[in-house]
């Protein structure tokens, strides 16, 4: 009797303040099979967060955790409930899809080289907040997107991805962005994909890409 192996399902936490259409394409992507993965849970810092029903409808639980006094970060005590949040639904990679907020100390420490996010500029080009207005406003003819490890640093965590998009002639900051939401929502699920199969070395600052690794699959 031939023994059927299949690939193990990777246990992600997203992890957003907004809309959620970053985590839409992911959960679409784990549903059909492109992503060996399924969403966990779901953890937003604002209560009435887009994303929060967007889970609901994939039938994934959904959390809003109060964040802290602080506007841009976490503090103590919130990074604490988020990762044992997170711990308890046995997640195992930490998908940031517009969080908008830092991760410091006790969070990073927990999921330490296990934490991802994606920017809308090439790093290290136009880091921190509204990055494609930035890249409008500077005038270069190609930005797009980046999806990355998480640091302590602002958007310097080492690349995994990267994709390009034009700056057109007649392009504003809006047109550009939701060009360069396209491009996320093909990028990050292809960059994850390889993530939890194995497929990336982390080597100093660059990530190389490899074939699976056979640890990642089990028989059943």
């Amino acid at each position: 009797m031939q023994v059927k192996a299949e690939v193990r399902l990777a246990q992600l936490g997203v992890l957003g303040s907004g809309k959620g259409s970053n985590f839409v394409a992911i959960a679409r992507a784990c549903e059909e099979g492109r992503i060996p993965a399924r969403v966990a849970v779901v953890i937003s810092d604002v209560a009435d967060a887009g994303i929060l029903e967007h889970a609901r409808q994939f039938g994934i639980p959904a959390l809003y955790l109060p964040p802290g006094p602080y506007r841009s970060k976490l503090d103590e005590a919130a990074e604490r409930s988020y990762v044992e949040a997170l711990q308890r639904a046995g997640v195992e990679w930490v998908v940031l899809a517009g969080f908008m907020r830092v991760l410091k100390g006790t969070f990073l420490r927990a999921y330490e080289g296990r934490i991802v996010n994606i920017h809308p500029s090439l790093l290290p080009s136009f880091p921190g907040l509204d990055a494609w207005r930035q890249a409008w406003e500077y005038g270069v003819k190609v930005t797009g997107c980046t999806v990355h490890f998480v640091d302590a640093g602002i958007d310097s965590g080492p690349i995994i991805g990267q994709q390009v998009v034009p700056v057109l002639e007649d392009d504003t900051p809006e047109t550009l962005l939701q060009r360069i939401h396209e491009a996320e929502h093909e990028l990050y699920p292809r960059c994850l994909a390889a993530l939890v199969r194995g497929e990336l070395v982390v080597q100093g600052r660059r990530v190389l890409w490899r074939k699976p690794q056979l640890e990642n699959r089990v028989a059943t």
